[in-house]
């Protein structure tokens, strides 16, 4: 506590996966941040299972990708592990399949399924966030904060020491969870089914090959001891993830060892199983947790300084690993655009863009796990929105988009505005490379081999306006394209030029050469960064 600085550009309140994503994509930008998070470690419990390719590719950007396989959780490969449902893993299976997979032929990302828990990508994330510059201080609460056209002031206590202190930030972001208590200070009402379901999960140890017959065991959706119950593989082995919808009369602090073990015993369906159940935090302390399970959304993301990420702004079911990966992809949106504002490139407008584009794709995902969770738990999902889930998990993955219009599925990905630019493979300076790993740092133009016309237009604008626009001319000097793909698949042929924004996201596009490219560009550059 006594580290953390009295002033910063932006301080997160919640030191878990979303927070700490905030922090290593505000940092990498070069934002100052504190994050501070309650608790005085970070879980051991799993908690999320993996992250879906489109959040690889976001933490690709942030130098994590090599880092996030080298910490996956399974020795094996998840998308060959099996998808179950039963009344118990000893039982006769109802349904067994594949696990999900958003991009099975790997045409559509240069990333995979990262099997990894949220505690060892917490753990990455740490680190991360610390070598980028971040500062991290647990065991540290917020106690109030007050916002002004200048900023936040925050009161923050020292939860061992009790010692407070004030710490005056440019804006203020609430990755404090499904019951935000910065939510709830603002005022800001959910909409939505609302919480359904509580559950007790706990991490355990225990021989399951009996039960599992030689199955490789990824996913059971079971019946026992209760109707959606979830037992998930840990480490593919010896180590498993159970979740149960809590018992009557019985609360988190009431829950005894053997009550659990009698629990999992009876997903299991091994009345004599040996269990060892594994405690939360590494030195100890509660060795089970409670999660609420729901479906609702934030009515407002912004409140003047104030944000909402992950859980804070959206709760969805469980079903389909979505909620982590939108977590972070808030965190993503958001970054680089106040780290536009803050470094003076973007006008203030573009933080309003944060709402408009984020609250759509909650809606989006929470549609689709209701549906997914009605399709595997039968628990009642309501309407689907229209979305189907054999059809539609690889769209909510990587097909929502930032503008009006459907959901794109991923194949059909054309570089159009306000979609997320599609994956083309490059060669730069003989190495293979993504047309993604383009992006990143700020917004980036992008041509064909004829598009010299466009590249000096960008140069100039850039130097005019003060902005930091980069031009890549595939089929120029150092950066190929082998097999000629990129014009197709970005719909822009061999004069034209797609902009394309820090996040991977399509800005503006045109189809081909212009009269007066400078002032086109010039126009989509200002609207990009809120200055129009």
């Amino acid at each position: 506590m006594s580290k953390a600085p009295s002033e910063v550009q932006v301080l997160v309140v919640g030191g878990a996966v979303t927070g700490l994503s905030t922090a290593v994509f505000l940092a990498r930008h070069g934002v100052s941040t504190l994050v501070v998070e309650r608790h005085p470690d970070t879980l051991s419990h799993p908690r999320s299972r993996g992250i879906n390719p489109r959040t690889v590719e976001v933490y690709r950007q942030a130098g994590l990708e090599s880092r996030i396989w080298a910490e996956a959780s399974l020795a094996t490969d998840f998308s060959k592990l099996q998808m179950i449902k039963a009344e118990t893993l000893a039982a006769e299976e109802h349904f067994s399949g594949p696990t999900d997979s958003p991009d099975p032929t790997g045409e559509v990302s240069p990333c995979e399924w990262a099997p990894i828990d949220q505690d060892r990508l917490e753990h990455l994330l740490r680190e991360r966030a610390t070598e980028l510059g971040a500062e991290l201080a647990f065991a540290t609460e917020l106690v109030s904060f007050e916002q002004d056209d200048d900023g936040v002031t925050a009161v923050l206590r020292d939860r061992e020491g009790g010692a407070e202190r004030t710490v005056r930030a440019r804006y203020l972001i609430a990755a404090d969870g499904g019951r935000s208590p910065v939510r709830s200070d603002l005022g800001i009402e959910l909409d939505g089914p609302g919480e359904f379901a509580t559950t007790v999960s706990v991490l355990f140890e225990a021989d399951l090959s009996e039960a599992a017959r030689g199955r490789p065991v990824g996913v059971c959706y079971l019946d026992r001891p209760a109707p959606s119950t979830i037992l998930f593989a840990h480490d593919g082995d010896q180590r498993w993830i159970f979740a149960t919808p809590m018992p009557p009369d019985t609360t988190l602090e009431t829950v005894t060892e053997e009550q659990a073990i009698e629990l999992v015993r009876a997903a299991i369906g091994l009345p004599d199983l040996k269990v060892r159940i594994v405690a939360q935090l590494p030195a100890g302390g509660a060795k089970w947790l409670s999660f609420i399970i729901g479906a609702q959304v934030a009515r407002e993301y912004r409140r003047g300084r104030v944000f909402l990420v992950g859980d804070a702004a959206h709760l969805v079911p469980p079903t389909g690993g979505f909620g982590a990966s939108l977590g972070i992809q808030d965190a993503h949106n958001l970054a680089w655009k106040l780290a536009a504002v803050l470094d003076g490139t973007a006008g203030e407008a573009l933080l309003d863009t944060y709402q408009a584009e984020r609250q759509p794709v909650a809606w989006m995902t929470l549609q689709q796990t209701m549906a997914m969770m009605q399709d595997r738990t039968g628990q009642d999902g309501g309407e689907d929105g229209g979305l189907s889930p054999a059809e539609s998990y690889s769209t909510t993955v990587f097909g929502y988009r930032y503008s009006d219009g459907p959901p794109v599925p991923p194949r059909q990905l054309s570089g159009e505005a306000g979609t997320r630019a599609p994956h083309v493979t490059l060669e730069r300076d003989g190495k293979t490379i993504s047309s993604l790993d383009l992006y990143g740092s700020g917004p980036v133009l992008v041509t064909a081999a004829g598009g010299q016309a466009w590249e000096a237009a960008a140069a100039a604008v850039a130097e005019r306006l003060g902005a930091p626009l980069v031009a890549h001319r595939v089929g120029g000097a150092g950066l190929t394209d082998p097999d000629d793909a990129l014009p197709a698949r970005y719909g822009i042929g061999a004069e034209g030029a797609v902009l394309v924004r820090s996040d991977g996201f399509v800005a503006w596009r045109s189809q081909g050469a212009a009269a007066k490219p400078e002032e086109e560009l010039t126009t989509a550059l200002l609207r990009l960064l809120g200055r129009d």
